[in-house]
C-alpha cells in the first residue's frame, strides 16, 4: 500500500515538475525550471503614427509656452491638443465600414468621443474653442486674451498627459465610462 502511495506521489511530481523529497532526505527527481506551455504573446506597442503625433503635440505645447503673443499662444496650444486627439484616433480609430456609408466629413472633436469616451468632455471643451482658434489665427485681437491662452496651455498640458497614458497603454480601450468622475476628469474652472 505504501509503495502505491509513493508511486502516485512521484507520478504527480512528474506532471507538476516539482522536486519531491524522498524519505531519505534527497530530491526524488532533478529540478527543472517551469516552462510556458501556452506563452502569452505580448501586445505590440502603439502605432508609430500615434507616437509621432503625440511627440508633435508635445513640441507644439512647448512652443506655445515660449511664444509671447496671446493669439499665437492660444492657436498653438489648441493645435497641440488637436494633434494629441489625432494620436488617439490613430491608436483607436477605425475606418467606416463601406464608402457608401460615409456621410459628411467630421472634425476630430466629433469623432474622439466615439473612440475614447473617457475623453468626451475634453472633446467638447476643444470643439468650443475651435472658432476662437480660427479667429486667433486670423489675427483678430479680441479672439483670445492672455488669460485665455494661459488657461488653454495649462489644460492642454493636462490633456496631453492623459493622451500619453492612453498611447502608453496601447489600443486597449479604457474600462472607465465617460460619466465617471476621478483623476481623468476635466478640471473644474471658474
Amino acid at each position: 500500500m505504501r509503495e502505491t502511495k509513493d508511486a502516485n506521489r512521484r507520478a504527480r511530481a512528474q506532471v507538476l515538475q516539482l522536486p519531491l523529497p524522498s524519505p531519505t532526505g534527497g530530491s526524488g527527481m532533478p529540478y527543472r525550471p517551469a516552462e510556458d506551455i501556452h506563452p502569452v504573446l505580448r501586445r505590440a506597442g502603439a502605432p508609430p503614427a500615434a507616437v509621432d503625433l503625440l511627440a508633435q503635440a508635445q513640441r507644439g505645447l512647448a512652443e506655445a509656452r515660449e511664444l509671447s503673443g496671446p493669439l499665437e499662444r492660444y492657436a498653438t496650444a489648441h493645435l497641440a491638443a488637436l494633434r494629441a486627439s489625432a494620436a488617439v484616433l490613430a491608436l483607436r480609430g477605425r475606418p467606416e465600414e463601406s464608402p457608401r456609408k460615409r456621410k459628411r466629413i467630421r472634425t476630430a472633436w466629433e469623432v474622439l468621443p466615439e473612440v475614447a469616451p473617457e475623453l468626451a468632455e475634453w472633446a467638447v471643451y476643444y470643439a468650443a474653442g475651435a472658432a476662437k482658434r480660427a479667429a486667433a489665427e486670423a489675427g483678430i485681437a479680441s479672439a483670445a486674451s492672455a488669460r485665455d491662452a494661459d488657461d488653454l496651455i495649462r489644460n492642454t498640458a493636462l490633456f496631453l498627459r492623459m493622451v500619453q497614458r492612453l498611447v502608453a497603454r496601447g489600443a486597449v480601450p479604457s474600462a472607465r465610462r465617460a460619466g465617471d468622475e476621478g483623476e481623468e476628469g476635466m478640471p473644474r474652472t471658474g
